[in-house]
């Protein structure tokens, strides 16, 4: 490790991003159309018409990745400083996975309303607002009062990222084990960002039945320590510990941390259950740990080095891809909804070649081992950004008068298999 920790300091060095220059600078003439006098011209365009901004500028390829630094990756409050390693990591994402251009902005305020006044003041310069590591319960507040504000997405990739690629998985294990959605009881360990996030999505794809565990135990009305966000997953039960929680569960979301979750519980579980043990680098239970006691679940972690990695990477860069491209105003639950259902039915395509020898697997298909597709398939950025676009489209938040999805894809197909730092709008 002591290695590895040299190595990646090496890689970090100087950063990780730069700026790309997308027009020639080469000449006399060249000069004056990028600055001045030329640089006139489109903005008295755009002060005549401020929606130009996205054709006379980069405005339309940019995303703000913001933070505070409140709750920096199993880090904590470290502060924005110590988090701008993260914030540069995910602009690195935004441009690997989706050919998006992504700024770092490291605020150092931390109430709600300084952070919406200071991201609010901002907005213009960018196409959309990817706020992350801002710890909860303050996120919620954040986001949602931001999103009123400003006429660009924002979007808590903290809170929406696991509970859409989960929400992907379990779609397709329902679909293996022929369960419904409406009957299944789902324990969702953690009640931050991410969990309640995922609790909403899972209750807008009509799971009924959802226990939430903190670190004080299930949520339930008996409890008085509840926050607003906690508390609307309340539920009237005498149950009161994790172990009473996951008897008879269909599925457990695991965003806690390491080893929290004993065999002996899993054996408890309902039959053909699920597990996303999402917790990093150690999860809530091992696979191996499962498959000792149990050989009819299927499980889910957050390693690269296990089957069903639930991984940020497969939602937020085409989601900001899709919504970028149609000019989208927010992005809508329903746009959320249309992301996890790509995934999905993505899982369910034939696997690509590549993709197999990266993962050394020349039999990998749609199976229990493979309910989510990998960040590794380019197909990830043409199936989710064409959701998010289409569905955009239907709620009304873009100005587009039609939308040609097929089209479309054939557009994100020909990016995708491009180098992601060869620029495209040329």
């Amino acid at each position: 490790m002591e290695h590895f920790k040299e190595e990646t300091l090496k890689y970090h060095e100087h950063g990780k991003i730069g700026t790309l220059i997308t027009k020639p600078c080469n000449t006399q003439k060249d000069l004056s159309m990028a600055y001045t006098p030329g640089v006139a011209y489109p903005c008295l365009e755009i002060e005549k018409k401020p929606s130009l901004a996205y054709e006379y500028t980069n405005k339309g390829n940019l995303v703000a990745v913001i933070t505070d630094g409140s709750a920096v990756l199993g880090l904590g409050n470290i502060g924005a400083l110590a988090g701008k390693p993260v914030m540069e990591g995910k602009a690195v994402l935004f441009k690997t996975f989706a050919n998006v251009d992504a700024i770092d902005v490291e605020l150092n305020v931390h109430t709600v309303d300084e952070i919406v006044s200071v991201c609010a003041a901002i907005s213009d310069t960018y196409g959309g607002i990817n706020l992350e590591d801002i710890k909860a319960p303050e996120c919620f507040e954040i986001e949602k009062r931001l999103q009123e504000m400003v006429n660009i997405p924002v979007f808590h990739d903290d809170q929406h990222g696991t509970a859409i690629i989960t929400a992907a998985g379990l779609l397709n294990a329902l679909e293996l084990t022929g369960k419904k959605m409406e009957n299944i009881k789902i324990v969702i360990i953690g009640a931050g960002a991410a969990g309640i996030a995922s609790a909403k999505m899972y209750k807008n794809l009509g799971a009924k039945h959802i226990v939430l565990v903190d670190s004080k135990g299930v949520i339930n009305t008996k409890r008085e320590d509840l926050n607003v966000y906690k508390a609307e997953f309340a539920i009237d039960t005498d149950d009161k510990t994790l172990a009473d929680a996951l008897k008879d569960a269909d599925m457990m979301l695991g965003l806690s941390g390491p080893r929290i979750v004993s065999k002996q519980m899993v054996k408890t579980m309902a039959k053909d259950a699920i597990i996303f043990a999402c917790a990093n680098p150690t999860p809530e239970i091992t696979p191996a740990e499962v498959k000792e006691v149990r050989d009819d679940i299927i499980v889910g972690t957050g390693r690269s080095d296990y089957p069903n990695q639930v991984n940020n990477v497969l939602g937020f860069p085409s989601i900001f891809r899709g919504a970028l491209d149609v000019g989208a105003k927010k992005i809508t639950e329903n746009m959320k909804i249309a992301a996890a259902k790509a995934l999905a039915a993505l899982a369910k395509e034939p696997v690509p070649y590549y993709v197999k020898a990266a993962y050394n697997n020349p039999d990998l298909e749609f199976g229990k081992n493979h309910i989510i597709p990998t960040p590794f398939s380019k197909e990830v950025m043409v199936w989710v950004a064409s959701a998010v676009a289409k569905a955009a489209f239907e709620d009304g938040v873009t100005d587009l008068k039609t939308c040609d999805i097929e089209n479309y894809r054939k557009k994100l197909r020909e990016i995708a298999y491009l180098d992601s730092r060869e620029d495209t709008r040329q």
